[in-house]
């Protein structure tokens, strides 16, 4: 329900059989019944007490002040102008919807301040000696008023709901435009971010998730910062560089108990690779080829996307190479395979290599003698050992649990 300017002078006659006496009467009581009011108000709804809402408690301070007065005003003179009433009605509504919340809490402060407004202006109007056909219009008057600031307040939420989506539809529209490939035209893309209101940055952050966030959970920052696709198949967000830079605990407490991968800091017309790359390794995470972390950074994994890009091909080049080792050994090859990629990282270091796989000198070097007959030669030769360490390395990020060793 909305109010119209006819509902709204529909109300009129109530106050026009109201004596202008009554506003002395009621006038002193103002400050009280905001106090009075204020308090239920943060008592009966938790949300408005918490510390985070101080600021808009302060606003809806405003606006019981601001609505006994304009309502004893119009006691004393029923022409008395509506503009600012309203408007601080319409913004409570309207700040309502920014902050997330729906418009309950706020009806509930409203009927909380119709009852006590009416329970105190009706003692103070019986104390004045008013008669009693005066009393009901005065009831009846404190009714008609808060429901017509009720009703300006969910203008105000539904217009800013609206504007909201509208805002959320252009953002979508820009992200698209910006994963999208080719990239579309530059002009396009700066007309289509004017209109969303979203500054292009020179350089962004691109993020998955394993699965889609409701529209109601949808991190405020990224409404605020970025362009965000969170409900569908595939969900997605950019945020400017700057504004990517968190810590992963905060990461996490934006998206509990969801995947994120996120991508490295990249020139704004590279989001799409970015979204790509991101989604491969969202894909690793879930094959758990990579390690399985609430927040996965693609920079630290870049060469396994590489190498993995082709799974086939990469796997047809490790068969080749490591053929030789899967026939000399045929029991533990995949043993071997990992002390022999730490031989060719570290030069062949016993002591690094067992640092590295967590095993006693003497086992490396009882593997290493067994594996010098089989690759000492194409060791020795730079393009060979190139070849063997990207199939050695194929080989243990699929062969491998992921987080193990190698």
């Amino acid at each position: 329900m909305t109010a119209t300017s006819a509902e709204i002078a529909s109300s009129r006659p109530l106050w026009d059989g109201l004596p202008p006496a009554l506003a002395t009467a009621l006038r002193p009581e103002i400050s009280g019944l905001t106090t009075m009011v204020l308090d239920e108000i943060q008592r009966r709804i938790p949300e408005y007490a918490r510390p985070r809402n101080r600021n808009y408690m302060h606003s809806i301070s405003r606006g019981v002040e601001e609505a006994l007065n304009q309502f004893v005003d119009q006691i004393a003179d029923p022409a008395t102008p509506r503009t600012r009433c309203e408007r601080i009605h319409r913004a409570l509504g309207r700040n309502e919807m920014v902050e997330g919340r729906g418009l309950d809490n706020l009806q509930r402060a409203y009927r909380i301040g119709a009852r006590l407004s009416w329970r105190r202006f009706m003692t103070i109007g019986s104390r004045a000696g008013m008669p009693y056909r005066t009393l009901v219009d005065l009831g009846e008057a404190i009714i008609a008023h808060i429901d017509e600031l009720a009703n300006l307040a969910a203008d105000g939420y539904l217009a800013a709901q609206g504007a909201s989506r509208m805002l959320a539809r252009r953002r979508r529209r820009v992200l698209e435009l910006l994963v999208s490939d080719p990239l579309v035209a530059e002009r396009e893309l700066e007309e289509a971010a004017s209109a969303a209101r979203w500054p292009l940055p020179r350089r962004v952050v691109v993020a998955v998730l394993d699965r889609p966030v409701g529209e109601t959970g949808t991190p405020r920052a990224l409404l605020l910062d970025g362009l965000a696709d969170l409900e569908s198949g595939e969900p997605c967000f950019v945020l400017p560089a700057d504004a990517g830079e968190r810590a992963e605990a905060d990461w996490e407490r934006l998206f509990p108990g969801r995947r994120l991968v996120l991508s490295g800091p990249v020139a704004l017309h590279d989001a799409a690779d970015a979204l790509r790359w991101a989604r491969r390794v969202m894909v690793l995470v879930r094959q758990r080829i990579l390690p399985d972390r609430a927040v996965t950074r693609c920079e630290e994994h870049l060469s396994s996307v590489l190498l993995l890009s082709d799974e086939a091909l990469s796997l047809e080049l490790a068969k080749r190479r490591l053929a030789p080792l899967v026939e000399s050994a045929p029991q533990d090859w995949l043993v071997l395979a990992r002390t022999l990629l730490w031989s060719i990282r570290t030069g062949g270091d016993p002591v690094r290599i067992g640092d590295a796989l967590g095993l006693p000198a003497a086992t490396v070097d009882a593997q290493l003698d067994r594996l010098r007959p089989v690759f000492g030669a194409e060791a020795a030769d730079p393009e060979t050992r190139f070849e063997l360490e990207m199939a050695l390395r194929v080989v243990v990020l699929l062969m491998n649990p992921a987080g193990t060793h190698g």
